[in-house]
């Protein structure tokens, strides 16, 4: 397979997403097996599409079957599918309600921002920095969860599991960020 990406730093994003990405979903998926089904069902549902994200970003890595505009739509759409579910609908309990509608507020902003960028007909006039705040606002949201549990929540059997699965999605949108930034060049 003839890869797309030439250049060592992007391969080294690329394959940072993908480790850190299967090895966050697979420690998920440990947790449902061990916590079972009917405690941690929704991980199991937000792992479907974090899996199927890897498994585009690996796709369009390696040029298999799989073109830019359709990169772009269905992570865009996963990501956004995920954003929706567990930060907007079925956003968790945070002990600082401060906190909580900061993190809500920052969803819906990215959840916006995610459907701007592909709405675009010429969505590789998006700028590299538009495309970078997309992570950092990800980011930041994962920052803030771990914040209040680290200070605000009682620590448990679950704790580690969901510090874990905060940090799955901003992986895999520094590695979509990544891929979309090369297609800028």
């Amino acid at each position: 397979m003839q890869r797309r990406f030439k250049k060592g730093t992007k391969i080294l994003d690329i394959g940072i997403t993908t480790l850190g990405g299967i090895l966050s979903v697979g420690i998920m998926l440990y947790g449902v097996a061990h916590f079972g089904l009917s405690e941690a069902w929704p991980e199991l549902i937000l792992n479907i599409f974090y899996l199927a994200c890897l498994a585009m970003i690996v796709m369009y890595f390696f040029n298999y079957r799989i073109t830019t505009n359709q990169f772009n739509y269905w992570c865009s759409i996963s990501v956004g599918i995920t954003i929706l579910l567990r930060d907007i609908l079925f956003s968790p309990p945070l002990a600082n309600y401060a906190i909580h509608l900061v993190c809500f507020t920052l969803s819906v902003l990215l959840l916006c921002m995610l459907t701007f960028f592909y709405a675009r007909k010429d969505w590789k006039s998006y700028s590299k920095s538009n495309l970078w705040s997309i992570f950092i606002i990800d980011a930041l949201i994962a920052t803030l969860y771990n914040f209040d549990i680290f200070f605000y929540e009682v620590q448990d059997q679950y704790t580690n599991y969901g510090l874990t699965e905060i940090w799955i999605r901003p992986t895999i949108t520094y590695g979509l960020v990544a891929c979309f930034v090369t297609e800028k060049e």
